[in-house]
C-alpha cells in the first residue's frame, strides 16, 4: 500500500539561502533513515516571495506513526533537525503536535 503526504510551512527570509543551501548536501544519514522509514518520493518545493514550502513524499510501509518515531528518535535526524527548524515558520493553522501542516488531498490523477 501506498500513501500520499502533503505538508506546508513558511521558511524565515533571512534563512532562504541556508535552507537551500542544508538540503543540497542532505546529510546521507538522513537521507538513510528517511528511506529506512518507507518513505519513497519526497521533494520539497519553495514558492518566493510567499517563503511558502511545499513537501509530497510517498509512504510504502505499514505502520507511519511507527516508522515516523523512529525517524523522530533518531540521534542523527534530531541534529538535523535542529538546524533546519530554526529557518522554518510553522503555520498558524496547524494541528497540535505537527510542525508542518499537513495537507488534505482533494485531487490525484495517475
Amino acid at each position: 500500500m501506498m500513501e500520499r503526504h502533503g505538508s506546508v510551512i513558511r521558511v524565515h527570509p533571512d534563512h532562504i539561502a541556508e535552507y537551500k543551501r542544508l538540503h543540497a548536501a542532505v546529510w546521507p544519514e538522513i537521507l538513510a533513515m528517511i528511506t529506512a522509514c518507507n518513505i519513497r518520493n519526497y521533494s520539497i518545493y519553495l514558492k518566493e516571495p510567499e517563503n511558502l514550502m511545499f513537501a509530497y513524499f510517498e509512504y510504502h510501509g505499514t505502520d507511519f506513526a511507527g516508522d515516523m518515531a523512529r525517524m523522530a528518535a533518531d540521534p542523527r535526524t534530531q541534529e538535523w533537525w535542529a538546524v533546519c527548524m530554526p529557518c522554518q515558520v510553522p503555520m498558524g493553522a496547524r494541528k497540535q503536535g505537527e510542525w508542518w501542516a499537513e495537507m488534505q488531498e482533494v485531487f490525484h490523477h495517475d
